[in-house]
């Protein structure tokens, strides 16, 4: 590249704000977050796995997978998200399919302009790998006005990282909400049907049509050798891709939690006596929360004595507050004696 167009380029990232304050407005796109889990088998349908947070498993009839947060990764990144079949299905029935999705909310997407004359370019850069060379698709989701834009990236070196990059125009046509809901979503496909694949392409904003969402996809579930990882993954304003944007654990951790939380020990007890007001626990989040969660205890009743139950009531986005209910004179516990209970909070978009 010359000095002239490295100059120029140069003046493209400055006019589109792309040096300075947060520019990845993907969550946990280096796949260093992990609080359910680090690896699940058996995947066969949809699903926030044992795997990175923020991205979830989408699928229909598309073999057997394991799904989990991979250590083997580029220079510069420590983590990836691995898919690993397990169990092959080499031709896919026409509604079959496999991807991977990352959903935004459309709060967070308002300096995007859409539905405007002067909506921005964004620009979306990864690092993948795979054995199975090839197309593979990636499609941005419009799910407030049910529009779509699809794009090819091609594997070409076998087992090896390769950086993609994947700039999008603008959508003049339908604003994403000013809210706390899925706007945006991301769609990394790795095999499809007919059903998704028998039309054109839809390079270019438009009303979604299922069958052009994933032409040219390969089918990543042809094979129990096949395994596809990917990490670094960035969307940002404009049509550079700039270095990706590291964040620290803590930080990822935090803006993880506003979605899922897990408490890895709880342990209370207490004594209830009829007549009395039933014994309550508050609890408050380390992180607000998108939403009001869903709450799952698991072991809810570790130790001994317990005859009793627990419900929970007034939850919000901010804390929660459960009370314990049983018979005269009983013990009630959750978590207690030695046997600690875990607690979820899913908030997921």
């Amino acid at each position: 590249m010359t000095k002239a167009a490295e100059l120029a380029k140069m003046g493209e990232v400055l006019t589109n704000s792309q040096i300075g304050g947060r520019r990845n407005m993907v969550l946990n796109g280096g796949m260093i977050c992990s609080q359910r889990g680090t690896s699940e088998t058996g995947v066969t349908s949809g699903q926030y796995a044992d795997a990175p947070d923020r991205f979830k498993v989408e699928m229909s009839s598309a073999g057997t997978w394991t799904v989990s947060q991979s250590t083997t990764a580029p220079s510069g990144f420590s983590n990836s998200y691995k898919f690993d079949c397990t169990t092959a299905d080499a031709s896919l029935s026409a509604g079959n399919y496999l991807l991977l999705s990352h959903y935004l909310e459309g709060q967070d997407l308002q300096h995007l302009k859409k539905g405007t004359s002067d909506t921005e370019k964004v620009t979306l850069s990864f690092y993948v790998r795979s054995n199975k060379t090839g197309t593979y698709i990636v499609e941005f989701y419009d799910a407030d006005n049910s529009r779509s834009i699809s794009k090819s990236y091609t594997i070409s070196s076998a087992n090896t990282f390769e950086k993609k990059t994947i700039t999008i125009d603008g959508d003049t046509s339908g604003a994403f909400g000013n809210d706390n809901g899925g706007s945006l979503g991301i769609f990394f496909y790795l095999g499809a049907g007919s059903n998704f694949t028998s039309g054109t392409l839809n390079t270019s904003w438009g009303s979604r049509t299922l069958a052009n969402v994933a032409v040219g996809q390969v089918n990543l579930a042809d094979s129990t050798d096949n395994e596809w990882y990917i990490t670094g993954v960035q969307l940002e304003v404009g049509s550079v891709a700039t270095p990706f944007e590291s964040r620290s654990f803590g930080e990822e951790l935090a803006l993880c939690q506003r979605y899922f939380q897990k408490i890895s020990s709880m342990d209370c007890a207490a004594a209830y006596v009829s007549g009395q007001p039933a014994p309550t626990f508050n609890f408050a989040y380390p992180t607000h929360m998108r939403s009001a969660p869903t709450i799952t205890i698991t072991n809810p009743a570790g130790g001994i004595g317990n005859s009793g139950s627990y419900n929970q009531r007034n939850i919000t986005a901010d804390s929660y507050n459960f009370y314990l209910t049983g018979s005269n004179n009983t013990h009630v516990a959750i978590g207690h004696n030695g046997e600690p209970a875990s607690i979820t909070l899913e908030a997921e978009l």
